[in-house]
């Protein structure tokens, strides 16, 4: 498949984060093998000036989805630290990028990128129809952030070749794919862009 990009597409890169990649306090096994995957795409979008979402977990210390604050999770992208940051070799552009913050309140937990957020109202104000998702981890926000990209109306393209999943439970990844795909997202790879 051949795929042109329009002025009513945008790539979301999903919490592409330290505490997410090998080492870090939540690791998404080889979450750092797609960096580079990620930098063409938004080399891509760079080259067309369309926009670029970075989503990132925003944590408080004493967050609901961390152990010991209810949750199933270790202590991971608290907002501030170290690990909260992106990928140091993530090509972030110096312009038209927008980072998300999301869980960045105690008591709400957010997997998608649209929960809590104003995503979705900066991607209608610039006449987006398009998503272009890819990130970590693929069974939870990359999932959910495409599942809320298609219940608003967008739609979904899932950069298959830019994602990665955790797999706690083994198949997750398979059934996530699974639900992207039956709910309309479109799976696509590198090579079938063209600008």
């Amino acid at each position: 498949m051949k795929l042109k990009l329009t002025d009513r597409d945008a790539l979301i890169v999903v919490d592409m984060q330290r505490d997410f990649m090998p080492g870090g306090a939540l690791p998404v096994p080889e979450g750092d093998r797609i960096v580079p995957v990620l930098n063409s795409y938004i080399s891509l979008f760079e080259e067309r000036s369309l926009p670029v979402f970075l989503t990132r977990d925003w944590h408080p210390e004493n967050h609901i989805s961390f152990e010991g604050h209810g949750g199933i999770w270790p202590p991971h992208c608290v907002r501030g630290t170290e690990g909260a940051q992106f990928h140091p070799d993530l090509k972030i552009p110096a312009d038209n990028k927008f980072v998300i913050s999301k869980g960045t309140a105690q008591e709400f937990d957010a997997y998608s990128g649209f929960q809590g957020t104003v995503l979705a109202d900066l991607l209608r104000e610039r006449g987006i129809r398009r998503v272009f998702v890819g990130g970590v981890a693929t069974d939870y926000c990359v999932k959910n952030t495409l599942l809320g990209a298609v219940n608003l109306g967008f739609q979904a393209f899932l950069l298959t070749d830019a994602i990665r999943g955790v797999d706690v439970r083994p198949g997750d990844v398979e059934r996530a794919l699974e639900q992207m795909l039956s709910a309309g997202a479109v799976a696509i790879e590198l090579g079938d862009l063209t600008t």
